[in-house]
């Protein structure tokens, strides 16, 4: 099965994918996602919480937004976008740094980019229509050290990160299915 995500990683060092189904438009549903707050869900905030304390990084403070607004605030560029149905997000990185700096990069820059001793990361939002009020939500994630030394370090990282990504992935998709089921129930009076 061919991904959005091909293009600009063609290979990865990870790969995360998940997917549910939803009872409402794909409009409805991709509008949700990307304008959900994710930390508004108590273990997304406290991962983060978490997170900052094993690795002794800066307090972040934050104003409660949208996900794809919150995610472009923190450096996150966009690769690209289908409005309603698609939006791939990327950026280069140290994830193993206590203070993560991301670093947004073109399109067409980001499969060919070299540069020793980071890891590019991509991910998606999906919704793709299965009828006029069902639709598939999906999430996938790749990354890919671009140097060995690199790939050592995410790997260290990732063996203990992943749990608390994955739980945010696995909290997510639920919260997205329940608020757009509810919101096209509201919609048509319900």
């Amino acid at each position: 099965m061919s991904s959005p995500l091909d293009q600009y990683l063609p290979r990865s060092d990870i790969r995360e994918r998940f997917s549910v189904r939803v009872r409402a438009p794909a409009d409805v549903v991709f509008q949700v996602a990307t304008t959900m707050d994710l930390q508004s869900l108590p273990l997304v905030r406290a991962i983060f919480r978490l997170r900052e304390f094993l690795m002794r990084a800066k307090p972040v403070s934050r104003q409660p937004r949208g996900m794809l607004d919150e995610l472009r605030g923190l450096g996150w560029g966009i690769l690209e976008e289908r409005p309603g149905q698609l939006v791939v997000g990327g950026a280069v990185c140290q994830p193993w740094q206590a203070d993560v700096v991301f670093r947004p990069l073109a399109p067409t820059a980001f499969a060919a980019f070299a540069e020793p001793d980071q890891v590019k990361i991509a991910w998606t939002f999906e919704a793709a229509p299965l009828g006029p009020a069902l639709t598939r939500f999906s999430s996938e994630t790749r990354a890919v050290a671009t140097d060995e030394g690199a790939r050592r370090k995410f790997r260290r990282y990732w063996r203990w990160a992943r749990f608390g990504i994955i739980t945010i992935r696995l909290l997510l998709l639920p919260a997205v299915r329940r608020e757009a089921e509810r919101r096209w129930r509201s919609d048509r009076g319900e």
